[in-house]
C-alpha cells in the first residue's frame, strides 16, 4: 500500500492527512479514510565515519524480532541525488520506504547521515509518530584519520573531510535546540562492538513507545 495514493479513488495525495485519528490517513480528494499505522522512527546519525554502517549491521542480530533496520545508503542511486531543498527528493522516498514497511507492525530503525531540518518539514513526516535521533559523534582527530583511510573509490579528500568536521561541530552545538532534540553517542573511544550495544539499548528503551494498532 503506497502511503500517498488511496485505494478508493486513485488519487495521489502528496500531503498526509492523519485529521481523522492517529492511525488513519484521509483522502484528500473522496474524503476516504483508511487504517495507517504511525509508528516511532528511530534514526541513528552522525558524520560520515562515526560508525552507522558497522552498528546496523550488528543491530540486525539484536533488534530484528522487533524492528527494521535500514541503511540509508541503499538509496544514494543516481535517480535521488538532487541536491535541491537538502535532498528532498532522497529524503521524501526513504520517509515513505520506512512508512510502507512499519506497516508490518514493526518500526524502522534508519541509519545514515540526516537531522531534523532535513526530515521534519517534510509533509511525509505526519506518516511517523515521534522521530528520535541517536547521533554518533567523534574527535576531529580520529575522525579525520577514518575518512582519510578509507578507500579511494569513496573519494574523501582534506576538503570532504573539512566539511564532514564542520556537520559535525554543528549537529553538537545545536543538539538540545533543534525541533526534535539530538541524543549524542561518542564512538572515539568505543570498540565497534561496544558502539552496537549502545545503539542497541537506546533502540529497545524505545520499544514500548508504541502500541501497534490490529
Amino acid at each position: 500500500m503506497h502511503p500517498l495514493i488511496c485505494g478508493r479513488c486513485g488519487e495521489w495525495d502528496p500531503e498526509p492527512d492523519t485529521s481523522a485519528g492517529p492511525h488513519l490517513l484521509r483522502c484528500a480528494s473522496c474524503g476516504h479514510t483508511r487504517p495507517f499505522q504511525r509508528l516511532p522512527l528511530l534514526c541513528v546519525a552522525g558524520p560520515s565515519g562515526t560508525g552507522k554502517s558497522t552498528v546496523a549491521r550488528a543491530l540486525l542480530a539484536g533488534v530484528s524480532d522487533r524492528f527494521v533496520v535500514l541503511e540509508q545508503d541503499l538509496l544514494w542511486v543516481g535517480g535521488l541525488r538532487d541536491p535541491t531543498d537538502d535532498h528532498r527528493l532522497f529524503r521524501s522516498t526513504w520517509l515513505r520506504t520506512a512508512a510502507m514497511v512499519q506497516q508490518s507492525g514493526r518500526p524502522v530503525v534508519l541509519c545514515g547521515t540526516v537531522a531534523p531540518p532535513e526530515l521534519e518539514y517534510l509533509p511525509e513526516r505526519a506518516l511517523f509518530d515521534d522521530v528520535h535521533y541517536l547521533v554518533l559523534t567523534c574527535e576531529p582527530e580520529v575522525l579525520t584519520r577514518r575518512l582519510l583511510s578509507r578507500p579511494a573509490w569513496r573519494d574523501w579528500d582534506r576538503e570532504r573531510v573539512d566539511e564532514t568536521l564542520e556537520y559535525q561541530e554543528w549537529l553538537v552545538a545545536e543538539a538540545d535546540r533543534l525541533e526534535a532534540p539530538l541524543t549524542l553517542l561518542d564512538t572515539t573511544d568505543r570498540p565497534p562492538a561496544e558502539t552496537a550495544e549502545a545503539v542497541r539499548r537506546w533502540v529497545l528503551e524505545r520499544a514500548e513507545m508504541f502500541v501497534p494498532t490490529e
